[in-house]
């Protein structure tokens, strides 16, 4: 590039030379002309008449005027060449230091950008651990696992003493110890309730379970003991229900949030992944030993990885680099070959933009968790509101439980936000100019 500027710069100035050479000429010419007709007049050794005299003046004054205006004209010209040739030798040092100014703020975008870049990568990393083992909520987990627990009386009351109470009271009709065969069943129910198979269940909470088996057993039995009238039969079941309703929310709550988790949980992986391989090539241009998953899981290979990529090492390598292209001579650093030799260099500044997207991926699986929280409260409190309406639970007593229930909603929004700390992961992404690509 600077060797073209150059050539045209001398096909500019070889131009110039020529035509103020023709100007020279012009101006030697007129020079010329004007001594041989000065030379060409006799002086009279008589007396003229003046008015010949006088339009001989005239004349004279008049090539004399007409040769000093074109004098005067070719000097001008010349001079104007002289600026513009100035100007020109201007123009084109300036090209060749903007190209190079150009070069060193390609070279510095880049080195700050990839810079920046090695935070971001490790924040990115840290905070999916983070919000990828967040598979409860501790004692939010707790409170539900207190009140969906049949023994529980976290509500006041405990589902499998009012179901032996409604077998003895609408089933048994208040017999329960009127016979054998009575005391019999009242065991067959207790059997059912504490059959240690409902207490292994996942995808059903345990009362659940238990009510299907209880209206199972009484179905069944209720064909071959006449005792046991579909009348009463009915109203049992109908009291089993609203039970059965405050549980059905309770679990469909649970097992939402926890789907909702496994969701979040898969895509925090395919995250994962995907910052693994992005950072495999970064790494690589940079010279740096590539992370080794040889028998761990991913999360510990980057951890450890993490140890020596840093801020500090990624610094020293773009040292080292510049000095690698620092002239001797000049004590400048040589940009354009820089750039030119260091490809791959380029290549990492302008997938930059891939990073960014994984943290915008990451906050939007983050703001998920909590919108996964504000539907699970939602379930659990719609539950609770059951038990006070069906007359299951005192309705100050649920008021109270729904008020703590949002308390430790809150305190669990508040742990994640601080230990997630997304506004950390932000800050660090905006210092990436992303957009601006090298070629």
């Amino acid at each position: 590039m600077a060797k073209h500027l150059f050539q045209v710069y001398g096909f500019i100035k070889s131009r110039n030379y020529q035509r103020m050479g023709l100007w020279l000429s012009m101006l030697l010419w007129c020079t010329a002309v004007h001594a041989q007709d000065t030379a060409g007049v006799i002086l009279p050794d008589t007396l003229t008449p003046m008015k010949d005299t006088i339009s001989t003046m005239n004349i004279e004054h008049i090539r004399i005027q007409t040769t000093d205006s074109l004098l005067q004209s070719l000097y001008q010209q010349i001079k104007k060449l002289s600026e513009s040739d100035r100007q020109n030798a201007m123009a084109i040092q300036g090209l060749l230091q903007g190209r190079e100014i150009d070069n060193m703020t390609k070279y510095q975008l880049m080195k700050n950008n990839i810079i920046n870049a090695v935070q971001t990568y490790y924040l990115l990393n840290k905070k999916i651990i983070d919000l990828k083992s967040r598979t409860s909520t501790n004692n939010l987990d707790v409170f539900i696992t207190s009140i969906n627990n049949p023994e529980s009386k976290e509500l006041g009351f405990s589902f499998n003493e009012r179901v032996i109470e409604l077998v003895k009271k609408i089933v048994l009709q208040g017999k329960a110890d009127a016979n054998k065969r009575n005391q019999k069943i009242v065991e067959s129910t207790n059997s059912i309730i504490n059959s240690p198979i409902f207490k292994s269940f996942t995808a059903l909470s345990p009362p659940l379970g238990i009510a299907n088996a209880i209206m199972t057993f009484f179905h069944s039995i209720s064909i071959t003991d006449k005792s046991i009238n579909e009348k009463n039969l009915k109203t049992f079941e109908d009291e089993l229900n609203k039970y059965v309703m405050f549980y059905t929310s309770l679990n469909e709550g649970n097992q939402k949030f926890k789907y909702g988790l496994n969701f979040n949980r898969d895509q925090l992986t395919s995250l994962h992944e995907d910052l693994y391989n992005h950072l495999l090539f970064t790494a690589s241009a940079l010279k740096f030993n590539l992370p080794d998953r040889k028998n761990k899981t991913l999360a510990d290979a980057l951890n450890q990885f993490f140890l020596s990529f840093t801020r500090e090492r990624v610094e020293q390598f773009f040292k080292q680099l510049e000095q690698q292209y620092t002239n001797p001579k000049t004590g400048k650093v040589d940009y354009e070959r820089l750039l030119r030799e260091n490809g791959n260099l380029k290549e990492v500044n302008n997938q930059l933009e891939d990073l960014v997207l994984m943290t915008k991926r990451f906050e939007n699986i983050y703001n998920e968790y909590f919108t996964l929280l504000d539907t699970y409260y939602a379930q659990v409190n719609n539950a609770l509101q059951i038990a006070a309406d069906n007359g299951l639970a005192d309705k100050n007593l649920v008021k109270q439980k729904q008020q703590e229930f949002a308390q430790l909603k809150q305190e669990a929004v508040d742990d994640i936000k601080a230990s997630i700390n997304i506004n950390e992961l932000k800050n660090t992404t905006d210092n990436i100019k992303y957009r601006f690509k090298i070629y």
